[in-house]
């Protein structure tokens, strides 16, 4: 009887892990590396020091997940004035769909909601990161989002 009583305790906790397991949020990395030569339409007056990374995390949840970041750029031709994710393949300028600061510091961090269908961009190859200055406000430096799990 106090073996049956043990083998019931004990699936009964590996079920309970199995399913903790389950259902636990997956992380995923986005990376970015930001350059000049990538930026449409093709910056002004840069040279090739400017560079830039975009760092950040995300958990998937029902709406979407918030995405935890860190921004840094050297060697501008300006302050930053802004920086955002965009819609677009690479080569291809588009809209904002996530703006991440501005003006905008070397080193800076957020946290932000994104939606299902900036994750779905995000995964999907369809999303870039760039940093906007006052001498090419459409921006400087530029980089295609790449999802990791």
């Amino acid at each position: 009887m106090k073996k049956l009583a043990l083998v019931v305790s004990a699936a009964a906790a590996l079920a309970l892990v199995v399913t903790a397991l389950a259902g636990a949020a997956e992380k995923y990395s986005v990376k970015a590396a930001l350059k000049n030569t990538t930026e449409v339409p093709k910056p002004k007056g840069t040279s090739a020091l400017d560079k830039g990374a975009f760092a950040a995390t995300y958990v998937e949840n029902a709406t979407g997940g918030t995405l935890t970041w860190k921004l840094t750029f050297s060697h501008l031709t300006g302050k930053a004035l802004a920086a955002h994710i965009h819609m677009g393949k690479s080569g291809v300028a588009g809209p904002v769909i996530v703006p991440l600061c501005g003006p905008c510091k070397n080193g800076q961090t957020g946290k932000v909601h994104i939606s299902k269908a900036v994750i779905s961009a995000l995964e999907g190859g369809k999303a870039y990161v760039n940093v906007h200055t006052a001498k090419n406000a459409a921006g400087e430096i530029r980089g295609q989002a790449k999802v990791s799990q």
